[in-house]
């Protein structure tokens, strides 16, 4: 039996296929379904922890918890929402999509895709578990910079190996991506034929494969300072601090293009479907990601511009960040002119299409004033960086993955979702979400430190405002829920054109063709 036959029959039992079908399935569909559920659990962990934090600010003063639990909360809240959360539903959109959209009958690689999937829950089990343990979780931040977090007590090396097991899961299934998308391509699919999604995890691909070996590195470096009496990063023995965040970054600024890379990808899905127009720009999109990715690797000290390098570095970091603009500005160009004259209407995956474009590039305007070296030393550490990266990843990353949610629920249900209750998703969240963020660029202008627990009395007033909006966009959340378990259980039948004609809109003979919303190739029967 052929693998294309054998997931066939493998999809024949129906519902009733029971534990074994989830353990053992080496279908795309499967493990796509398993990354995105693991991924929304990881999602409400992660939000819990910023409930928690938002909960201890809302007033100065200490109410709730100590300041060590603080910090753990931070670090854990970032390792959760980035491993956890945002990284697994790429991966799961990757592997429901990317077979579908390039003809081919599966991933390239099923056991290891089954194999990278499983190895998930154990490292946040791992990492998760630190809670429990003497001296609590790690408290280092989710950077885990030397010597704050050497001071660990014993629930450092489970830090460490789950940091590994991350890392493992992530090497293999972007394996899997780059050899599926070279070899089993549909005869016709040359690379430039590929939907915009499958070119940025490619891309997403070759830069995960390149970078969590270095993070493994630092971690292993960080494990024998600690318990095998070297000094990479122990001053007294002759290491460097600052050398473990030269390290850190170079992995930790292209991870940060590996969380946003596939949004760009799902947006430039989204928006050509309900404008009703091709993409505007596609070989100028794939040569603009390529950029992007390439300049990820040159611009990490931007991190670090208050560590004292030499002025010839802060001028270099700082171009280079500046540069990186250039290629975004490209792609935020194109979704806009693609837009333009377009027959547009707005449901859901577009309102959050439309939202991740204009809150993505605050963000990235807010990237640019932290670019300017000296003026990020008065923006360094400040709340002003939390609501910078919050735009980019949060606006950003998790809009694009609720835009990809809705627009392929029909595809993978075969329901259509509530479309009343998606529109009141997206406006209580896009309104909660400002709510909550931008505040912190004023808190962080006015010079708020992050990760302290306590703050000024001058700070309170829009820390109130931030958690108000914090709370108001967890709450938000519940209804995705509510939202997606009620259309996998049902719901109006979804038909191939569910997107061609929305809301049973008339064509005439002066609109534009309708584009198919879910796949440039046919699906592999």
């Amino acid at each position: 039996m052929t693998t294309a036959t054998a997931h066939e029959a493998h999809d024949d039992h129906g519902p009733a296929r029971g534990l074994s079908r989830w353990l053992f399935t080496t279908n795309h569909k499967d493990i796509g379904t398993l990354y995105l559920l693991f991924a929304l659990l990881m999602f409400f962990v992660g939000g819990s922890m910023a409930m928690a934090i938002r909960a201890e600010l809302f007033e100065p003063g200490l109410q709730f918890v100590n300041p060590m639990f603080f910090n753990s909360l931070t670090t854990m809240h970032a390792l959760v929402m980035i491993f956890g959360a945002v990284m697994p539903a790429f991966v799961g959109l990757a592997n429901w999509l990317i077979p579908m959209m390039i003809g081919a009958p599966d991933m390239a690689l099923p056991r290891m895709n089954n194999w990278s999937f499983w190895i998930l829950p154990f490292a946040f089990t791992l990492l998760l578990s630190t809670f429990f343990m003497e001296g609590g979780a790690p408290a280092g931040g989710w950077t885990i910079y030397p010597p704050l977090v050497l001071q660990t007590g014993d629930a450092f090396p489970f830090l460490i190996f789950a940091i590994h097991l991350m890392g493992i899961s992530s090497i293999m299934g972007a394996i899997n991506v780059v050899v599926t998308i070279l070899n089993m391509r549909a005869p016709g699919m040359t690379m430039m034929k590929m939907p915009l999604f499958v070119w940025t995890w490619l891309i997403t691909a070759y830069l995960l494969i390149a970078v969590m070996p270095v993070l493994a590195g630092a971690v292993t470096m960080l494990l024998t300072d600690k318990f095998f009496g070297t000094s990479f990063f122990t001053a007294a023995g002759g290491g460097d601090p600052v050398m473990f965040q030269h390290i850190f970054w170079f992995f930790g600024h292209p991870e940060v293009y590996i969380m946003i890379l596939p949004a760009f990808g799902i947006v430039s899905q989204i928006i050509p479907t309900f404008a009703r127009k091709p993409l505007f720009g596609y070989s100028s999109m794939v040569y603009a990601t390529a950029s992007i990715a390439f300049l990820s690797f040159i611009v990490w000290a931007h991190h670090m511009f208050t560590v004292g390098m030499p002025l010839a570095g802060e001028l270099f970091f700082m171009y280079a960040t500046m540069l990186i603009a250039v290629p975004t500005g490209v792609k935020v160009f194109n979704w806009v002119s693609t837009m333009w004259r377009g027959s547009m209407t707005f449901e859901t995956p577009m309102l959050f299409a439309l939202g991740f474009v204009v809150m993505f590039t605050i963000g990235g305007f807010s990237g640019l004033m932290l670019a300017i070296a000296p003026v990020d030393f008065q923006y360094h550490d400040t709340y002003f960086v939390v609501a910078h990266f919050h735009y980019v990843l949060v606006t950003g990353a998790v809009f694009a993955i609720m835009a990809g949610a809705y627009y392929w629920l029909p595809k993978w249900t075969g329901n259509m979702y509530n479309e009343t209750l998606g529109k009141w998703h997206f406006w209580l969240s896009t309104i909660s979400v400002n709510v909550l963020f931008f505040p912190q660029h004023f808190l962080g202008l006015a010079g708020m430190p992050r990760r302290i627990p306590d703050y000024s009395i001058q700070f309170a007033e829009f820390n109130m405002i931030s958690s108000l909006g914090g709370f108001a966009f967890g709450l938000s959340q519940l209804l995705f829920v509510y939202i997606v378990f009620s259309t996998i259980r049902g719901g109006a039948r979804a038909t191939d054109e569910v997107w061609d004609n929305p809301e049973g809109l008339e064509w005439t003979l002066s609109s534009p063709p309708p584009y198919h919303s879910f796949t440039t190739a046919p699906e592999v029967k």
